[in-house]
């Protein structure tokens, strides 16, 4: 959890820290195997080398980004979740509740979508 204690400590509210934080540690509980980095200034999660799923922070809410297959994939429980998204993320209100079981269906899905992927990015 080191890895994104200088990104945490640039998310100026203690509350919507300590969320990112509970989010982080649980993805780090839910998926052992996955290694937290830090790229392009955001933290993010990846798995023999290719990207899983980061996540970035903003005044009214904070957005995970999947990958736009992945995003496409889970676009009606997305919606159905009620959460903003665009093309190659999803944002989620500091006043909003995680769905902690959308969430691990889409990182489980980039896990086994992505077993043999052999560069960061899909192709």
């Amino acid at each position: 959890m080191d890895i994104f204690e200088e990104f945490l400590s640039s998310v100026d509210n203690k509350e919507n820290r300590e969320k990112m934080k509970t989010i982080f540690m649980w993805i780090l509980k839910k998926f052992p195997n996955l290694s937290p980095r830090i790229a392009w200034n955001q933290p993010m999660f990846t798995d023999h080398g290719t990207f899983i799923i980061g996540f970035s922070t903003a005044k009214n809410h904070f957005a995970f980004a999947p990958e736009t297959k992945c995003l496409n994939h889970f676009l009606d429980e997305i919606e159905s979740a009620g959460y903003d998204y665009g093309k190659k993320l999803v944002r989620i209100k500091w006043t909003e509740s995680i769905n902690y079981e959308l969430l691990e269906k889409i990182i489980t899905f980039n896990i086994f979508d992505k077993s043999d992927c052999k560069t960061f990015w899909r192709k």
